[in-house]
């Protein structure tokens, strides 16, 4: 699927001539036989200013070294829209000898922040349409999407069979689709991304060959659509597409709903059942922990009590003979008062079982457990 610069000039060129009639150019109709669609060469070298030769070889792929008022005559004769304008002075320009700088896969963490404090889908994505960040609601209103291992628009349109029910024009999503890699990739011609995505999509989908043979070129920024979600419905929303000026390659898209509209209402549906969903797979937000409360004196003396008794249990001591005195190691150091903690001396085995008891009520109440 892969083409030369000069091969992609003509066949833009030509598919463009192709498309205006003798009214929208305000030429005359003599009524002649016309063997080829639209103008004819002679005629938008008329409209450009320029001679049938010199447009010939522009219409050839030699733009290389035609000056921006020319390009734009041309431009002009065949009705571009300001897209096709730039894909044309695109074309034009000599080919970088090193492929520019790829596209960062991951956004920055102030990014996610913004996109977080979004309260409308938002998604980040780069030139091949990768989705790489978004928000709660972003994810929700393409979880079909996401459940890719790599989430991709492009490949969701032309190599998912759900696709067809998700968007409610599915044939003009298409179109759209392969009109805006077609133009992202006459911007980087070197991208390898876009190159092998491209004849990944041409090998598998029929849809993208018959698209992709329009030559048309289209850069989303705003608009609107509709989807049908399958949780919520309808969903006529208007999109606005932000380039990242930290990240170039990146931009954000948005989608928001008209005010009061049925669509407003499915919203904030999808907005609840992101939050149930997102709550069950507990990948809902982290809050900040509140500060452990200090645990009464009796339960830290019953959690010493347990830890004593089942971790570090003491042996049965050993019979001595009447009389018999007591090993040096078990001799007080000096006849002074038994050695005591900061809490008091420790509990007894009747004290014990109360404090056990005191913790367990405590427990009970204060839905403290301790191990």
């Amino acid at each position: 699927m892969t083409m030369s610069r000069r091969d992609e000039v003509r066949d833009f060129l030509v598919s463009r001539r192709a498309n205006v009639t003798l009214a929208q150019a305000g030429l005359p109709d003599l009524g002649h036989d016309r063997r080829v669609p639209g103008l004819r060469r002679e005629e938008v070298a008329m409209l450009a200013g320029v001679s049938v030769d010199y447009y010939t070889r522009l219409e050839r792929g030699n733009v290389q070294g035609a000056s921006d008022s020319v390009l734009h005559a041309v431009a002009r004769a065949l009705r571009l829209s300001d897209i096709e304008r730039e894909h044309l002075l695109g074309l034009a320009r000599p080919a970088r000898l090193v492929p520019a700088e790829r596209t960062p896969t991951m956004v920055r963490a102030s990014v996610q922040r913004i996109l977080d404090a979004l309260t409308v889908p938002a998604v980040v994505y780069d030139a091949r349409q990768d989705l790489l960040a978004s928000n709660l609601l972003g994810r929700a209103l393409f979880s079909l999407h996401f459940e890719a291992d790599r989430p991709n628009f492009v490949r969701f349109v032309f190599l998912d069979s759900r696709a067809v029910d998700f968007y409610e024009d599915w044939p003009l999503a298409c179109s759209l689709t392969a009109a805006m890699l077609r133009f992202e990739a006459g911007r980087d011609p070197l991208n390898a991304d876009i190159t092998a995505l491209i004849g990944e999509l041409a090998t598998l989908s029929p849809q993208f060959r018959m698209d992709w043979a329009d030559h048309d070129v289209h850069e989303h920024r705003t608009g609107r659509k509709t989807y049908r979600h399958p949780v919520v419905g309808a969903l006529e929303l208007t999109y606005e597409v932000f380039e990242m000026p930290g990240q170039p390659g990146l931009s954000i898209g948005t989608y928001v709903a008209d005010e009061g509209s049925p669509s407003a209402d499915a919203m904030t549906l999808l907005a609840t059942w992101a939050a149930t969903r997102e709550s069950e797979a507990g990948l809902a937000p982290t809050r900040r922990a509140e500060p452990p409360r200090p645990i009464p004196r009796r339960v830290l003396l019953h959690a010493l009590s347990l830890d004593f008794r089942k971790v570090s249990p003491c042996p049965a001591p050993r019979r001595r003979r009447p009389g018999t005195p007591p090993p040096a190691s078990f001799r007080p150091s000096s006849p002074s008062r038994p050695p005591s903690s900061s809490l008091g001396p420790f509990p007894g085995p009747t004290r014990l079982q109360s404090l056990k008891r005191e913790g367990e009520r405590y427990e009970s109440h204060a839905h403290v457990q301790v191990r």
